[in-house]
């Protein structure tokens, strides 16, 4: 069976790292079709638009996409690719895992958790307005629905991958209908799975706790911008951003991406990480079911780490084709 899947190549490192992930896919023998696509900054001066329709089209088709880095200007220039995606194809559940990696330099050596974030709702509904000059005010929108399809999914990835605990992130001390309607829908939810247990944590001690001893945590799921902003604390537990996957899922359509920046700086001189995009790609040959092929792809790249055969932002000095030929030659 073939794969048919798009390929988001980014802007900046995003094209080094889209064609070194693809290489490493294909070196598994797994049959996919690539379906190269533009988007970003270059998208942008090509196309006018950083998400051209031709680029809407394929993952339409494919329902499957594995996305390079891209530039959002901040305040200003077009808006977030990366939330247009997800709203455009209704993305509701953000996937991140953080396990560490023997090899990669962090803080701890045990970390094995997965955040769980509302991709919809919270203040990145975008519903923002200027009151009068000088006030604007955003509006944070939390509804039963997305509470509950996002929580039972964080149950489900639970139930999935035999975790045994999931715990709901608020601030229903201060937000008590918002949250608390969060908090309602969870509670109401975990009754449904007994063998999972459930607990509550407010989103600032959350993060205190997070640095101190992450193995108190397992499942966490939470609104948009906490399960923002906690996602990439869990990845620098791990090691940053570079190491770090990411998935974007809906009900027909999953997006696979790495979610540090394009480096525009260190695109083109070849010594850009592709890691965090491999393992995103881990994540998307689960989803595919293609389970042999994805323990081996990460344990190639776990390998080569331990290696020591690293570009430099992980501590060695081998280049984005020599790592990814190393990763290759453990295939």
């Amino acid at each position: 069976m073939a794969y048919n899947i798009s390929l988001i190549q980014g802007d900046g490192i995003g094209k080094e790292i889209s064609e070194a992930a693809s290489r490493v896919i294909d070196a598994t023998l797994v049959r996919i079709n690539w379906d190269f696509c533009d988007a970003g900054s270059d998208a942008y001066e090509k196309y006018g638009n950083p998400l051209p329709d031709e680029t809407i089209t394929s993952i339409r088709k494919n329902k499957l996409a594995l996305k390079g880095p891209i530039t959002t200007p901040v305040g200003t220039g077009f808006s977030s690719v990366n939330v247009q995606l997800r709203k455009l194809f209704e993305l509701y559940a953000n996937y991140r895992p953080a396990h560490s990696i023997t090899g990669i330099n962090s803080r701890f050596s045990d970390v094995n958790l997965i955040v769980i974030r509302e991709n919809m709702e919270g203040l990145y509904s975008g519903l923002e307005h200027e009151v009068t000059k000088g006030v604007v005010e955003s509006i944070r929108v939390i509804t039963e629905k997305g509470s509950e399809r996002i929580i039972r999914f964080a149950f489900e990835t639970a139930k999935k991958f035999n975790r045994k605990k999931v715990t709901a992130v608020h601030k229903a001390n201060i937000l008590k209908k918002s949250d608390g309607l969060f908090l309602e829908v969870a509670q109401k939810i975990a009754k449904e799975y007994p063998d999972v247990a459930y607990d509550e944590s407010i989103i600032d001690a959350t993060a205190m706790k997070l640095v101190i001893d992450p193995s108190q945590f397992d499942v966490l799921v939470m609104e948009n911008l906490f399960g923002d902003i906690v996602s990439d604390l869990t990845s620098g537990l791990i090691g940053g951003l570079g190491v770090a996957p990411s998935a974007n899922i809906g009900a027909d359509c999953a997006i696979f991406e790495a979610v540090h920046g394009s480096a525009p700086d260190i695109a083109g001189k070849g010594i850009a990480n592709p890691t965090a995009l491999l393992f995103s790609g881990v994540l998307m040959l689960r989803y595919l079911d293609e389970n042999d092929a994805a323990d081996r792809v990460y344990q190639a790249v776990v390998k080569v780490i331990q290696k020591g055969i690293v570009t430099k932002d992980l501590g060695g000095n081998a280049t984005t084709e020599e790592y990814v030929n190393a990763i290759i030659k453990e295939l």
